[in-house]
């Protein structure tokens, strides 16, 4: 048993143990329930993420989220819906609801939220962007480039505003892309931007992760699940958003029909574990890259801990009290 550390924190969380958090008709005991489950894995915050949507429906989402009053939720992250209208880049998000970046609508989706929004996923290039980036960095929200087709100047001009963070690098991009010029490299050459990893092995592959972390340092990298319901759950259909998603026996979560990505099932407990098979880190390092350091890219400090059981030879993780 290793000494208690401190409890792990998901920036990037679509919904757990079968309760959608895009759905804005959840019940709060169905959302208690799953943050129970999620804190079984070592979670003691998180930011329950709501994608693109309309207004109307991001408000249901966040004030399902906010009556529940579970003491995980430190924050929403706002994934879109300010991206990329170009299919690869915008993945598993709604092309009806995707639009040009606006102070004013964010505005209301931050009103509806009761001021609880921390994190907001957006793309550099779309119109509006990068005075939304300006405007949320002087209120103290986080800004992280996501679902995204900018070129170097675009991100190097969101960076410049007050963007910091990279959400899901690796992911939300073109599967195929020029080999130098596209929207990976200037995003892992840019110091300002800590990036998420989801670890699944599914969206990344050993060799980009141990690319990614090597380039930024352990201590300037995080790890992220971007669950949906499918996470600690059985294989089959789920729900994300209006989005039937299905999770296969090896854990990959695909569209219904459409066969690409659509979140993950993993668990921030589980994403460690591969993490130090993968690079080889030693547990501490990879421990705090989902920790305190996710934390603190929202601006967070941790002041609950958990005691594992951490076995350095088999390189797995038990999670003994929460």
């Amino acid at each position: 048993m290793t000494p208690p550390r401190p409890g792990l924190f998901d920036l990037q969380v679509n919904g757990f143990a079968g309760v959608d958090y895009n759905h804005g008709e959840t019940s709060a005991d169905d959302l208690n329930t799953s943050f129970a489950k999620m804190r079984q894995t070592g979670v003691v915050g998180c930011l329950p993420t709501i994608i693109t949507s309309s207004t109307e429906h991001f408000a249901r989402c966040a004030q399902a989220l906010i009556t529940c009053q579970n003491k995980l939720i430190a924050g929403i992250h706002m994934e879109g819906p300010y991206i990329s209208p170009v299919d690869g880049p915008r993945g598993a998000h709604d092309l009806a609801h995707v639009c040009d970046a606006s102070i004013e609508d964010f505005k209301i989706r931050q009103d509806a939220a009761q001021g609880q929004i921390r994190l907001v996923t957006l793309a550099p290039e779309v119109p509006g962007a990068l005075a939304l980036t300006e405007y949320l960095a002087n209120e103290g929200i986080t800004i992280g480039i996501g679902h995204s087709a900018a070129d170097s100047q675009q991100i190097a001009d969101a960076a410049s505003a007050g963007a910091t963070h990279s959400t899901h690098l690796g992911n939300g991009c073109f599967s195929r892309m020029d080999r130098h010029h596209n929207s990976l490299w200037p995003q892992l050459a840019c110091d300002n931007l800590i990036p998420g990893l989801i670890v699944d092995g599914h969206h990344l592959t050993q060799a980009f992760v141990q690319s990614v972390i090597k380039a930024k340092s352990p201590q300037r990298s995080v790890l992220v699940t971007d669950a949906v319901a499918a996470a600690a759950s059985p294989p089959g259909i789920y729900t994300l958003a209006d989005w039937e998603v299905e999770r296969a026996a090896d854990g990959k979560v695909t569209a219904v029909g459409g066969g690409h990505l659509a979140g993950s099932s993993l668990t921030l407990d589980d994403a460690i574990e591969r993490t130090c098979r993968w690079t080889g880190l030693d547990f501490e390092t990879v421990w705090a890259m989902a920790s305190t350091q996710a934390a603190a890219v929202v601006g967070l400090e941790i002041s609950e801990t958990v005691a594992t059981d951490w076995n350095a030879d088999s390189r797995t993780l038990e999670i003994l009290t929460t």
